[in-house]
């Protein structure tokens, strides 16, 4: 087959589904990893509704986590399409809540979900992109990798990890023509925030957001530019220049974000 092939991890909802339709929708044939086999029946069934031509979609039910089922995904995903070409690494979990007074079981899913899910996904992914002759390989990290965000410590850490590991991948793999984006991704308009772990005290507004549609269209984009860096907006820019910058300033804007209100 000719057509390029997209592997995706936590397909079944926010920027996951949007970049699983806008892959489709530019001719990438798509295999989307995630949990709920519901969710991914029905994307299967939305793609398939698209006007002509589009790409395929194939469902893999897995955990990110587990290492064997990503094996597995994308062995089905060379049997079914015989290539690999792009990975979009997705799946993550948000935490909210003092690192110290936190449930350890939302700790540990986050840090097994954002950090081990992502390397499981590298590694399944890159022995089938060298049998490609190359590919690409897009972490979606966070704005606030370079932030330091108390009370979202956890996730905000799991995500600098991700970052570094991109900027490393990146010099690894060079030789091989496998390409590594790191995705900054800043406040995106999806389920996400509603389903972090621990607190249930709801984020502060006034920050701007995006669609999870635009981040999508700015990952295929990205699929053929193959950028080192992705930054959504000014604003995002701005973010990571603050953290720089005046590292003190932003962390405590962070723990205005972030932090509880029954918290003085």
């Amino acid at each position: 087959m000719t057509q390029k092939v997209v592997f995706i991890t936590g397909a079944s909802s926010g920027i996951g589904r949007a970049a699983a339709l806008a892959f489709a929708r530019a001719g990438y044939q798509v295999c989307g990893l995630a949990r709920r086999a519901d969710r991914l029946e029905a994307l299967r069934e939305e793609i398939a509704a698209l006007p002509a031509p589009h790409g395929e979609f194939l469902a893999a039910v897995g955990d990110a986590r587990d290492a064997a089922a990503l094996e597995a995904a994308v062995a089905r995903t060379l049997e079914r399409c015989g290539r690999l070409d792009v990975l979009v690494a997705n799946a993550g979990v948000g935490q909210l809540g003092a690192t110290v007074d936190a449930d350890w079981n939302d700790i540990e899913t986050v840090l097994r979900t954002n950090i081990d899910g992502v390397l499981h996904s590298v590694r399944a992914a890159v022995p089938a992109m060298r049998g490609s002759g190359g590919g690409h390989i897009l972490i979606v990290t966070s704005v606030v990798a370079g932030v330091h965000c108390p009370y979202t410590a956890t996730y905000a850490a799991s995500k600098a990890f991700l970052s570094s590991l991109a900027g490393s991948l990146r010099l690894e793999l060079e030789d091989e023509n496998i390409a590594v984006t790191d995705v900054l991704v800043g406040r995106t308009l999806t389920e996400f925030n509603q389903n972090r772990l621990g607190s249930r005290t709801e984020l502060r507004g006034g920050l701007p957001t995006i669609s999870a549609d635009k981040v999508a269209l700015a990952l295929l984009r990205a699929a053929e530019r193959k950028p080192r860096r992705l930054i959504m907006s000014l604003f995002d820019r701005l973010i990571l220049a603050g953290g720089v910058a005046a590292p003190g300033i932003m962390a405590h804007l962070a723990k205005r974000q972030y932090e509880p209100a029954d918290v003085d």
